[in-house]
């Protein structure tokens, strides 16, 4: 009887190393599911909590899951499931229609260097013997403490990027002021879907004109609030499109970050006369985003609204120097 007993208890230890990945797998990407769908419907918000918090519970879920099933599971291959695991949960937004490809890319770093992190925890939490207190107590509290954010502090970063135009101040003014239609970029950033400057156009002249830039998914109104010609051109904005149109399978997909979580506030335009016939025009956005961590998608905003920048400043510059 024991005999019998001994062989199926081998035979499902067994069964259970084989599966380990795949069981640990399905651990990590159901705490992930909790969380998202409990913070997506709670808070409303894309913070700490989904890009930080969310990305550790999966790791350490899944680390430990496959270190308990698997003893014998070497670090490298914990990290290297951790890795699957997080790329699974990307595709896996993508198909049920929950993000677009391209802001599935963007989360991606900070989201793998974090679940390595959670999956090392894990592992080193499945060593510390059954039983253990700290094992219950980590992946509870982990994701119940990560919904307790501070509040965005709204900061406004600013963008600035320039080209020199072999033009003097006079001449390039009318150019800033409206411009005509931008070719079709050729560059897989914006064919990519991420809104790019088509044309700009103005109704009236001096403060409390409105100018018209309008973009792929829409136009941003801006008042004019400074009507400096030849040296500056200030404006607010009060009005702007969606940042992107979603990579996706699904048409018109629309996810709620592409609302109001990046929020262009004002534009200048600056000349800077270099006094040999040359003319350095600045152009600066101000802006705010409250998605988190902050620093890290501020780096991909800055650089977006640079390249955004950079396309209006060498169209007005080819259009200038009669290119």
């Amino acid at each position: 009887m024991n005999v019998f007993t001994n062989n199926s208890a081998n035979a499902a230890g067994s069964r259970l190393v084989r599966f380990a990945p795949w069981l640990a797998g399905l651990a990590g990407l159901a705490f992930a599911l909790a969380m998202v769908t409990a913070g997506l419907g709670a808070l409303e918000s894309y913070g700490v909590w989904l890009f930080v918090a969310t990305p550790f519970v999966m790791g350490m879920a899944t680390g430990f899951v496959f270190n308990r099933l698997r003893p014998t599971a070497s670090p490298d291959e914990t990290m290297r499931l951790v890795i699957k695991v997080v790329a699974a949960a990307g595709i896996m937004s993508v198909l049920a229609a929950i993000e677009g490809a391209i802001c599935v890319v963007m989360a991606l770093p900070v989201a793998i260097v974090v679940a390595l992190m959670g999956g090392a925890a894990g592992r080193g939490l499945s060593r510390a013997g059954s039983g253990n207190a700290p094992v219950a107590f980590m992946l509870i509290a982990v994701p119940i403490t990560a919904f307790v954010e501070p509040g965005s502090g709204r900061r406004v970063h600013e963008v600035e990027s320039a080209v020199v135009i072999d033009a003097s101040p006079a001449e390039v003014w009318p150019h800033v002021v409206s411009f005509s239609d931008i070719p079709e970029p050729q560059d897989w950033l914006f064919r990519s879907g991420i809104a790019y400057p088509l044309r700009a156009r103005i109704e009236g002249s001096g403060v409390g004109a409105v100018r018209y830039c309008e973009f792929s998914t829409g136009a941003f109104v801006e008042p004019i609030t400074r009507w400096e010609p030849e040296r500056r051109l200030s404006f607010d904005v009060v009005q702007s499109p969606v940042p992107m149109r979603e990579l996706s399978p699904y048409a018109n997909l629309s996810p709620r970050h592409l609302h109001g979580y990046l929020r262009s506030k004002h534009g200048e335009f600056r000349f800077v006369d270099l006094g040999d016939g040359r003319t350095r025009l600045e152009g600066t956005t101000w802006y705010e985003i409250e998605m988190a961590p902050e620093w890290y998608w501020g780096l991909w905003s800055d650089y977006l609204i640079h390249r955004i920048h950079l396309r209006v400043l060498e169209h007005i510059k080819q259009e200038v120097e009669g290119r």
